[in-house]
């Protein structure tokens, strides 16, 4: 919780509250903020990017305070790469992830059991808690990305193996398609019958913010500019991603557009934060997100200069407040899932 204290604080006075301290503590802390961060703290931050990189950055740096502006997962992931060696800290301690959350562990391990063939293989999507990280640690499983979950799943069709995919079954889907495994051989265990015979067991769960692009959004944009180019998040449905001119992580997104072609038009399918930060750090380009309604992520938008100031001045006066820290023995089954992907050929 945040105490009342800062609550009462303008951003005006959050910010001087948080120059003051980056300048008193210096080396000793770091300011991560993902892209979906608001502006007022994408400003403050001594890096950005989508969950993975920050967590590498959180393991480079030898500041011995990460202060992670994002949501519990990543804040987790952070802690699992740096096996604990460093304090991150999360400004709100409530900022979650509700497609995370869609994968309880002991659900799981009911589906795991059902499934139970030869050759089975479990991959969770980074976006996914500590605990299911660590199952699939333990059971010879990878972690993944949306930058590489397509070449995972890839090398390990190669290799005679079937694949539980979790959580998110549009991110799964997408995959599928540009693999080329049919329908027949997609089973959603929790949702129908187990077809043992099946390939890929996709987990039914989703990111709340990307499932509001519709196909249509698409449809009427290309009707009123043909020249639009599109370009989405993996976790949109299968029937966005269809008609879409790119799909792509959020490092992907970002790199896209800083290199497209000045006068270009772009039309983007994720968090309306980034797109909105694109489109300003872009004047040369047209960029809109892809649908009316604001696809905003609310987890993400919790984080703010009050609860940037509250940790930074705890830190000041020898306390530190939101600690996230997991478990060891499910951080180091969690960590030798992610290393299973970065050693992958």
């Amino acid at each position: 919780m945040l105490p009342e204290k800062y609550k009462a604080l303008t951003d005006s006075e959050s910010r001087q509250i948080i120059r003051t301290a980056k300048k008193k503590l210096g080396d000793k802390i770091f300011i991560l903020a993902h892209h979906y961060q608001r502006d007022e703290i994408v400003e403050i931050a001594d890096a950005t990017g989508d969950s993975l990189k920050l967590s590498k950055i959180a393991a480079q740096t030898k500041s011995p305070f990460i202060i992670f502006c994002g949501v519990h997962f990543m804040a987790e992931t952070a802690d699992i790469i740096n096996e604990g060696k460093k304090t991150i800290i999360l400004p709100d301690i409530n900022a979650g992830c509700p497609m995370a959350d869609m994968a309880k562990l002991e659900e799981v391990e009911k589906v795991w059991e059902k499934i139970k063939s030869p050759g089975l293989i479990p991959v969770t999507y980074i976006n996914s808690t500590a605990d299911i990280k660590a199952f699939c640690g333990r059971n010879k499983g990878y972690v993944c990305t949306s930058s590489n979950a397509e070449s995972i799943l890839d090398f390990l069709y190669n290799n005679g193996k079937k694949v539980l995919f979790m959580p998110d079954k549009n991110l799964g889907f997408n995959i599928s398609r540009k693999l080329g495994i049919k329908k027949k051989d997609i089973c959603l265990p929790e949702e129908s019958k187990i077809n043992k015979h099946a390939k890929l067991f996709l987990w039914n769960g989703y990111c709340p913010v990307h499932v509001r692009f519709k196909s249509d959004d698409i449809d009427m944009l290309r009707k009123n500019t043909p020249e639009i180019k599109i370009i989405v998040h993996p976790e949109v449905s299968e029937e966005v991603a269809k008609k879409a001119d790119l799909i792509g992580s959020t490092e992907f997104i970002v790199k896209t557009i800083e290199s497209a072609e000045k006068g270009s038009k772009w039309a983007i399918g994720t968090e309306v934060h980034l797109v909105n930060r694109l489109a300003k750090n872009n004047p040369d380009k047209q960029i809109r997100l892809l649908s009316g309604p604001v696809c905003m992520c609310s987890m993400m938008d919790r984080t703010s200069p009050q609860h940037v100031a509250y940790v930074l001045d705890s830190l000041l006066q020898g306390k530190v407040v939101n600690r996230v820290q997991v478990k060891p023995d499910i951080a180091k089954e969690a960590l030798s899932a992610i290393k299973r992907m970065i050693e992958l050929p």
